[in-house]
């Protein structure tokens, strides 16, 4: 089943701009025109995100989000605004908005905030409950951070273990290395690409038999990493 997005936007070219780019990555996207609306469909269907402009006729979208978390409504909201004062972030953020982007923005940070919400939300629902992964004979504690690997027990970084932590959430999927980065590093500023390969590299030493024939971090070429448990 595809990945649902509300869109809520009076503005016809951002709206249809925003559209267009979501539904060439794959995902559904319903377009609603005001904050009555949003909130009504919010409130009776299921989505994986809810883009929400703060100017919307009707209700704004500071009340759209505060009036689904009164009612206990989880989807992630992504707000859009051309407010840019930290005084309209806090007040979104209070509001029950899990992260903000200031208009005018360039599609490909807008895409990679929407992709890194989405997974969340999913990785949540779908996470196991055990905090316990196995890749063959090696174990990794995702809690303590402990590991029993190919080269005895060690203790993982933060940085590696979110790697595995996402990679547990989509097992046989592949993950484009900006996609890694999106969700381990967040808004870091220093982390390339290279640094994805590296901590590859040093999970690889970890949990694989053989490392330049992986069995559990492969690389799909041209396009990632996918990880077959």
């Amino acid at each position: 089943m595809a990945t649902r997005i509300l869109l809520a936007e009076d503005e016809a070219l951002i709206g249809r701009m925003v559209e267009l780019n979501l539904c060439a990555e794959g995902f559904a996207v319903d377009w609603v025109l005001d904050g009555e609306a949003a909130r009504q469909r919010a409130l009776g269907e299921r989505f994986d995100l809810l883009l929400l402009d703060l100017g919307l006729p009707g209700r704004s979208g500071f009340s759209v989000a505060k009036s689904l978390r009164d009612a206990e409504v989880t989807v992630p909201i992504l707000m859009l605004t051309a407010r840019s004062d930290p005084a309209s972030k806090v007040r979104g953020l209070d509001a029950g908005a899990d992260d903000y982007l200031t208009k005018p923005f360039e599609m490909a940070e807008l895409l990679a905030r929407v992709r890194a919400l989405v997974r969340r939300s999913q990785g949540v629902r779908h996470l196991p409950s055990a905090s316990r992964l196995q890749l063959g004979r090696c174990e990794v504690n995702l809690e303590t951070r402990e590991a029993t690997t190919q080269v005895g027990k060690v203790q993982l970084s933060e940085k590696e273990t979110r790697l595995l932590r996402l990679f547990a959430r989509h097992r046989g999927q592949t993950l484009s290395r900006q996609d890694i980065l999106d969700e381990v590093w967040g808004l870091e500023k220093d982390p390339t690409e290279r640094t994805v390969d590296n901590v590859i590299v040093r999970l690889r030493r970890y949990f694989e038999a053989n490392p330049s024939v992986p069995e559990h971090i492969e690389s799909v070429r041209g396009e990632g990493y996918r990880f077959v448990a």
